[in-house]
């Protein structure tokens, strides 16, 4: 009985016959196929391969390193020096990852581990990785801040997503909430794709919950120094394995009741409150104490790229503007025994981390204002009764890095 094949098999024979005859006889070559590469594709590494090199690895398997997608990016930059950037939480991994990329990349002849503290992405080191030579840096753990086409040298972010156990975070929630309520749902980078996940089995369960969102952060992601503002729900999830970030939804979210932070590590759901009138208290103390003085010292930090530049001309023609002397110090960790050199500055303002005076600004011989404050002692806006986390956002105030007029850093 013919099958499918034979029949095809004769229908090319065929085929190849009366082609033959219609050319009086005379055969043809066979026609060789040449497969062109596309304009601009550069080839990648082989994913069996890749999968292979990854499974010998000593890598957690929750963490997701986004290997492929860094090893694209090396292939198409062709670059021979990479360096990696991560916060200490990952470092253990970062000569296991070199490893791996050099691996699968024989082209790349070096690989360069920057060992500085890593806050944030805000620490993004391209002008060391440049003055070391690389052509790429890829850093891990945090969202993009700093535009890539900013960057010095090429830059990938690589945000370690982990996978969470999302089903035994909804049963936590619900069974300390029994009655369906309106949920606010924020966290880390990290935990994004979870708490995605979680709002659709929260949705099931009749809690009607949403991922807050300030722009230009993913919806429901949460900054140590930027955070949503003006939630309307009264009950907020927070996905996290600490405190920082979620102090921030905390200290510009006073009219939220109940906060609950539920920790993927320890698989803990904890009720979390934060001391409104004694930041307060602390930040006026200082604030008022600077409005009498007339000699500022500003701080630009250069960790990374926390400093940005914009913000200190900003500064510097406020105090110009209120004829108080300055000078502009720059450094990279701002601690209380390095300022305590120079006693006969009256104040300082720091152009790093708006968190170092909310938190540890009392522990300074004289008062470590972040631009926002010093806008307040200069009577140049109020102080809120919603104290700004609004670094970052898109719809800071002028002393924040995307205010129009600090774009350009």
């Amino acid at each position: 009985m013919p099958t499918l094949k034979n029949e095809i098999d004769d229908f090319n024979i065929a085929v190849e016959d009366d082609s033959a005859n219609s050319k009086e006889g005379i055969k043809k070559k066979p026609r060789r196929l040449v497969r062109r590469r596309r304009k601009g594709h550069a080839p990648s590494v082989d994913p069996v391969f890749l999968e292979k090199v990854r499974n010998e690895s000593s890598l957690p398997k929750a963490y997701n390193f986004e290997l492929s997608k860094s090893l694209d990016r090396i292939y198409k930059l062709k670059s021979s020096h990479v360096a990696l950037q991560m916060p200490e939480g990952l470092l253990l991994y970062a000569t296991v990852l070199a490893d791996i990329l050099k691996r699968c990349a024989p082209f790349l002849t070096q690989v360069s581990v920057l060992g500085d503290v890593t806050y944030g992405a805000c620490c993004v080191d391209d002008l060391g990785a440049k003055a070391l030579g690389a052509s790429l840096l890829i850093h891990y753990g945090h969202s993009c801040l700093v535009p890539i086409q900013h960057t010095a040298i090429p830059c990938l972010y690589v945000f370690v997503e982990l996978q969470i156990d999302v089903q035994h975070m909804v049963d936590c929630v619900c069974a300390t909430i029994v009655s369906p309520q309106p949920l606010a749902l924020l966290g880390t980078i990290q935990f994004r794709q979870g708490l995605i996940q979680a709002k659709t089995i929260f949705d099931d369960r009749g809690y009607k919950s949403k991922l807050p969102q300030v722009k230009p952060l993913s919806p429901g992601e949460v900054l140590g120094c930027t955070s949503p503002k003006d939630i309307e729900e009264e009950i907020v999830i927070f996905c996290a394995d600490g405190r920082f970030h979620l102090e921030s939804t905390l200290i510009s979210n006073p009219q939220v009741l109940h906060f609950y932070r539920y920790d993927p590590y320890s698989k803990t759901l904890t009720k979390e409150s934060y001391d409104h009138i004694m930041m307060k208290n602390l930040r006026i103390e200082s604030i008022q104490k600077a409005a009498t003085g007339s000699k500022f010292g500003i701080i630009l930090g250069t960790l990374g790229r926390q400093g940005n530049p914009a913000i200190l001309q900003r500064v510097r023609r406020l105090l110009k503007k209120h004829n108080k002397q300055t000078f502009v110090m720059l450094l990279s960790e701002i601690s209380p025994s390095k300022l305590s050199l120079l006693p006969e500055i009256d104040v300082w303002i720091q152009i790093a981390c708006p968190r170092l005076s909310v938190d540890w600004g009392h522990h300074f011989s004289a008062p470590v204002l972040s631009p926002y404050e010093l806008h307040v002692a200069l009577n140049e806006c109020d102080f809120m009764s919603s104290y700004p986390m609004d670094f970052y956002s898109n719809n800071g105030g002028p002393w924040s890095n995307y205010s129009e007029n600090n774009k350009n850093r």
